[in-house]
């Protein structure tokens, strides 16, 4: 008897244990376990959206270096293309001043020559005076003559 109040007692010891467990200790442990695997699955979720996301950003960034690229290779098209007007527009202006350069330096040189021709005649109308002055002072005679012309010759 003594022994089946005993197991009587234990049983009723252990229901009373299983009770205050189901009532008391179980639902918050059950309730942390929950909200525990709630919030591992959110920070899952949250990870595929953040991978997401940074593939998204990923493709972003490669299409603005795609851009600034193309747009960096049109400027510097551009570039090349203003340079080789500014040295186009720089050589025909050198073969511009060039040639005023030429037509200026002609011009000198016809006003020179003319100069020169104009200084001969009048050198050489006053040796021919001067020729013929000395001619008329002497008797004609073909040496003197000759030595004058000779010397005329010289002169000019």
């Amino acid at each position: 008897m003594n022994l089946n109040m005993t197991i009587f007692g234990q049983m009723l010891s252990f229901a009373i244990l299983v009770w205050f467990t189901m009532k008391f200790i179980w639902p918050p442990l059950n309730a942390a376990l929950e909200e525990r695997q709630k919030k591992i699955a959110e920070g899952l979720a949250a990870a595929d959206r953040s991978q997401k996301d940074l593939a998204q950003a990923h493709e972003k960034v490669n299409e603005a270096l795609k851009e600034a690229r193309t747009k960096a290779n049109e400027i510097i098209d551009q570039a090349h293309a203003r340079a080789n007007q500014i040295v186009d527009a720089a050589k025909n202006e050198a073969i511009a001043e060039a040639n005023r350069q030429k037509e200026l330096a002609q011009a000198e040189i016809d006003a020179a020559a003319t100069r020169a021709r104009e200084d001969l005649r009048k050198q050489v109308s006053v040796l021919a005076v001067s020729g013929a002055e000395k001619l008329l002072k002497r008797e004609i005679d073909a040496n003197a003559h000759k030595a004058l012309l000779d010397e005329l010759a010289a002169e000019i």
